[in-house]
């Protein structure tokens, strides 16, 4: 996992933390705080997936999550999502996002569209 990340050209750090040292992670697998531009993702979990590559897929997914989370943010969609009960900041249109980005990229990608 990369130290950074470059979010429509603001610089986002990347930690991995346990939660016996942010309290924050309490019932979650990462979380993305903008107004430090800091992802925090989690790296104890009490129940392990049985298999390293669950693991490492499940991480990238949260990864993606909290990405999408600032990139709604740095583009002004974190409160400003009119009348629809602010959908930018809403989980399961960012996990919906974070699930489907690699196969919307690679259908992309297949087509010749990028």
């Amino acid at each position: 996992m990369k130290e950074s990340v470059n979010v429509l050209g603001t610089s986002y750090r990347i930690e991995q933390r346990e939660e016996k040292n942010d309290p924050l992670l309490k019932d979650l697998g990462g979380y993305c705080e903008v107004y430090d531009r800091l992802i925090v993702i989690r790296k104890d979990w009490s129940s392990m997936p049985p298999k390293k590559s669950i693991f490492d897929s499940m991480v990238k997914e949260i990864l993606r999550h909290e990405i999408l989370h600032a990139f709604f943010y740095e583009s002004g969609l974190w409160d400003n999502s009119s009348s629809s009960n602010v959908w930018a900041t809403n989980e399961e249109m960012t996990d919906w996002f974070a699930i489907q980005g690699p196969k919307i990229y690679k259908a992309w990608r297949e087509a010749g569209a990028l």
